[in-house]
């Protein structure tokens, strides 16, 4: 099943981001080359692709788990939430219906 990732950054997250995003992003390579990643990424803090010095204000994951327990360690285990980037992390099922 499918499951939605919801990270709520800090204020002024930025710096911790860039530090843990190898870390955070190998395990998302690994969901995706083992086929279950979905989609993934971050919310520019500004109306902006390339929110430069403003950071982001937090992250999505779509990704496919075994049940809610394993998508919820997954998530508890991210990178980001040791380096302090989020303040809170929101697990959830997802239907996808489109496209």
């Amino acid at each position: 099943m499918l499951y939605v990732i919801i990270g709520e950054d800090v204020e002024n997250s930025l710096s911790a981001r860039l530090a843990a995003r190898p870390a955070h992003l190998e395990r998302l390579f690994a969901l995706r080359d083992a086929g279950r990643l979905l989609l993934a990424g971050p919310n520019p803090a500004i109306d902006a692709t390339d929110p430069g010095e403003a950071g982001f204000s937090g992250s999505v994951i779509i990704a496919e788990f075994d049940s809610l327990e394993a998508a919820q360690a997954w998530a508890d285990a991210d990178p980001y939430r040791d380096a302090g980037v989020y303040q809170r992390v929101t697990v959830k099922p997802f239907k996808k219906v489109l496209p």
